[in-house]
């Protein structure tokens, strides 16, 4: 029986932004949490 290969961190970064940007809804979770983000940092 052959071992399942890990997959590395860039690979698994790069699937990541892959389901991400396919996924409309959660871009805009980001993009909102960023936005709050970037508000705070201006007070």
């Amino acid at each position: 029986m052959r071992k399942s290969r890990k997959r590395s961190f860039e690979e698994l970064v790069l699937e990541n932004k892959e389901q991400l940007l396919k996924d409309q809804e959660a871009l805009e979770r980001i993009e909102e949490r960023w936005e709050q983000k970037m508000l705070k940092k201006l007070d």
